[in-house]
């Protein structure tokens, strides 16, 4: 068994409604990534990364084949993930009116 390092909290339901939009190759993957972020110690900027200019703002990163997802979150606590909305990216910079809690 996999020992939780990080526990993962859905913020209202913004990333839950993001989630029953996607193909099920796209949620495996989603499932997959927050697994790895729940146990994994250091967790690889691949799927995880800070985003510059933000004070504790993250992107969690997925892709599955050419298409790429990402949901922003933040921590509480350093032990705790909280997800906050996610979008479809399709340009080299994240949306402004996607950083709904900067």
């Amino acid at each position: 068994m996999t020992k939780i390092i990080r526990e993962i909290f859905y913020y209202k339901n913004y990333y839950l409604d993001f989630f029953e939009t996607l193909k099920p190759d796209v949620k495996k993957k989603f499932n997959w990534t927050l697994q790895l972020i729940s146990t994994v110690n250091r967790i690889p900027e691949k799927y995880f990364k800070h985003i510059t200019g933000s004070t504790g703002l993250y992107e969690i990163r997925v892709k599955v084949g050419s298409d790429i997802y990402r949901v922003f979150s933040f921590f509480d606590k350093r032990q705790l993930v909280v997800l906050v909305n996610g979008f479809q990216k399709k340009s080299q910079k994240s949306p402004k009116n996607e950083i709904v809690f900067c």
